[in-house]
């Protein structure tokens, strides 16, 4: 049974979707306003554009930014800017009415020699006044992709430039080590080798001739005899001799 109902109103507001979609745009009314109405707003708008001069357009500026005005200022300098790409003004194109939540938008065609632009007027729905017009010029498939193209070409370009830049940095820092080694090897202080003081060779005593055993036995037998008024020595043996120092 609640899938029945689920069908039934699903169907009811497709029904009704429908019929709005079919509904005559001219024949609506706007909260108020007519197609008529918001379509004379607009080309009204549109076609004074093309008719301002240069002097018009900063007299309007300076008059319309004194009272404080924000709307009017803002659309007078897009077109400043864009009207020298635009050449001579043909004529105005389609018109058309947009409603989204409580915003409703209308937007007008211009066509000129050059390029054709559109005036876009967004309303507030509540109450129908306007908030916003911009300009935007139009733009063939072509120049839709081939802009495309040169956006992503400075991407990608973007993109390579900052990972070769991250990679230098990377790889800098190998050298900042050497560097720093070089710069404290270059301010440290230089130490003088210590004078070598000449060290004196030492002195070698002369050492007396040894004499031989017999020798000296003879020598202190001859001493010995001479003290005891002996002038031989056969009296005595000499039987061992002890050194002192």
């Amino acid at each position: 049974m609640k899938k029945k109902l689920f069908l039934i109103v699903s169907l009811c507001m497709l029904v009704l979707s429908l019929a709005a979609c079919g509904q005559d745009p001219k024949k609506v009314d706007y909260n108020g306003v007519t197609y008529d109405e918001l379509e004379s707003t607009s080309t009204n708008l549109a076609s004074s554009l093309p008719e301002i001069s240069d002097e018009d357009i900063e007299g309007s500026l300076a008059y319309y930014e004194q009272m404080g005005e924000e709307l009017i200022p803002n659309l007078l300098r897009q077109w400043k800017e864009m009207r020298s790409d635009l050449g001579d003004f043909v004529d105005l194109g389609d018109f058309s009415i947009d409603i989204s939540g409580k915003t409703l938008t209308t937007t007008q065609t211009m066509n000129f020699t050059g390029r054709n632009i559109t005036m876009t007027c967004v309303y507030n729905y509540l109450d129908m006044q306007i908030e916003d017009v911009t300009l935007d010029e139009i733009y063939s498939l072509g120049e839709k992709m081939q802009k495309a193209a040169m956006n992503t070409l400075m991407g990608l370009g973007t993109v390579f430039l900052i990972l070769i830049l991250i990679s230098l940095i990377i790889s800098a820092f190998k050298i900042i080590p050497y560097l720093q080694e070089k710069a404290k090897a270059k301010h440290a202080p230089v130490l003088e080798p210590a004078a070598t003081v000449p060290v004196p060779a030492p002195t070698v005593q002369p050492q007396e001739p040894e004499m031989d055993d017999s020798e000296l036995i003879a020598v202190i037998a001859a001493a010995i005899a001479a003290s005891e008024g002996s002038t031989a020595a056969d009296g005595f043996v000499v039987r061992s001799i002890k050194r002192r120092r």
